[in-house]
């Protein structure tokens, strides 16, 4: 590879690692281009799914500032899957893929900055995606505001009925003073 090709390829990396919320490192020995090619279909437009040279990427992960960690993962054939959008979903898809085709190795990874290990990524696989999680917490903000709503209505109930017992106890011991 020419010096200038070099030099390309490392600013094309170091681009991907800033303008990325994540990347996650792989061990592909072994896929074939078909399987290659269906992963990068499963994994759609959220993540750009790329084999490269671990001594270009090393370079290129240390002048983007990734944590040293995931430049020590940096062994045999290597692909890393930098993910644009929700990183949940891109770790599901290569978590899926990687039980059908155990020649996919997930290594670890940099998630918003922060060193990952394949079990971190494989927990984070377990998560429910974004959508699902926002409405859940949608739904739990909305079943508190409901609950507060329902307390504060009762009050005043509460207290017009405490009032009318005082009124018909006083009503109630003023006519048995009167008889």
């Amino acid at each position: 590879m020419a010096k200038a090709d070099k030099a390309a390829a490392i600013a094309e990396l170091t681009e991907e690692f800033n303008s990325s919320s994540g990347a996650v490192l792989t061990e592909y020995r072994g896929l074939t281009v078909a399987q290659l090619s269906e992963l990068r279909r499963n994994l759609g437009d959220n993540a750009k799914f790329t084999v490269v040279k671990n001594t270009l990427t090393k370079i290129a992960a240390n002048s983007a500032g990734v944590d040293e960690e995931f430049t020590k993962l940096l062994a045999g054939p290597s692909a890393i899957a930098f993910v644009k959008g929700d990183v949940v979903e891109a770790a599901k898809g290569l978590r899926d893929f990687a039980k059908d085709n155990p020649l996919l190795v997930i290594k670890g990874g940099v998630i918003e900055g922060k060193p990952m290990d394949a079990a971190e990524i494989n927990r984070l696989a377990d998560l429910e995606s974004r959508e699902v999680l926002l409405a859940k917490l949608a739904g739990a903000m909305k079943a508190t505001m409901a609950n507060a709503a329902a307390t504060f209505n009762a009050l005043p109930t509460q207290m017009a009925q405490l009032a009318e017992a005082l009124r018909a106890k006083r009503e109630e011991s003023g006519e048995g003073e009167a008889a």
